[in-house]
């Protein structure tokens, strides 16, 4: 097998899963490991992954004269992950915010809410259909109202950020009501992504939320630890580096 071809299917299997093993890989492609911590590596250069104790994680790859500040990639990277026709809850929080524009390239969604942040920038672009629940409103903008007012929700995507990410500590946040929200959203059976700043992996918040294996994908930063990357990838979360 031709090196290029290898190397392709290599980032098939990532783009699969959002994790490799060098074991799995050179068990499957009937070479020695040695061949595939070298193929990783010349992926790694190109910028298609980043490689973790044992194996890789996959890397978003940047689109081009897009700015390169972390927000901004984690944003549009997680606005791109959603698939048109979705019903997608966003969370209070600035990274969700930042996925608004992006997510009107979509042709059509239903954006759910309960920031102020997101409600006041969708409706700006009147593209999408916009449903904002509430309550009282807090310090992040966010509308909190009674969690069992969640129950009647139903939606195929929920966009939450998190303030710690661990495998073993789960998903955590620093405010309480948010916390409390986010644990009635895992309860809706909607796919979970979690946006988190890089420095925020492996780390723990104040306040728990679920545990790790309860998200389906994390977008984050290449910056993000690579131990604590390959630790939620071992859970089965599907990280997504920007």
């Amino acid at each position: 097998m031709l090196s290029e071809e290898r190397r392709t299917l290599i980032l098939t299997a990532l783009s699969r899963s959002g994790s490799v093993r060098v074991s799995d890989l050179a068990a499957s492609l009937q070479v020695d490991p040695v061949t595939i911590r070298r193929d990783l590596a010349q992926l790694e250069s190109a910028g298609r992954l980043q490689r973790v104790h044992g194996g890789a994680v996959l890397r978003e790859l940047p689109t081009a004269g897009a700015p390169g500040s972390i927000q901004r990639r984690v944003a549009e990277t997680a606005a791109r992950f959603i698939p048109d026709d979705a019903v997608v809850f966003l969370g209070p929080g600035p990274l969700t915010a930042e996925m608004v524009p992006f997510l009107m390239a979509h042709q059509r969604l239903t954006l759910v809410t309960n920031s102020l942040q997101v409600a006041w920038a969708a409706a700006q672009s009147r593209k999408h259909p916009l449903h904002v629940v509430g309550g009282q409103a807090e310090a992040d903008f966010g509308l909190y109202g009674d969690a069992q007012a969640w129950s009647p929700l139903r939606a195929d995507w929920v966009v939450l950020e998190g303030d710690g990410l661990d495998a073993e500590r789960g998903l955590t946040h620093d405010q309480s009501r948010y916390a409390t929200l986010a644990r009635a959203l895992f309860d809706l059976g909607a796919q979970v992504m979690a946006l988190l700043l890089p420095e925020r992996v492996g780390r723990l918040g104040a306040v728990y939320i679920a545990p790790a294996d309860a998200v389906d994908v994390l977008i984050t930063g290449r910056e993000a630890p690579n131990a604590a990357l390959w630790d939620l990838s071992e859970l089965g979360v599907r990280v997504v580096l920007t």
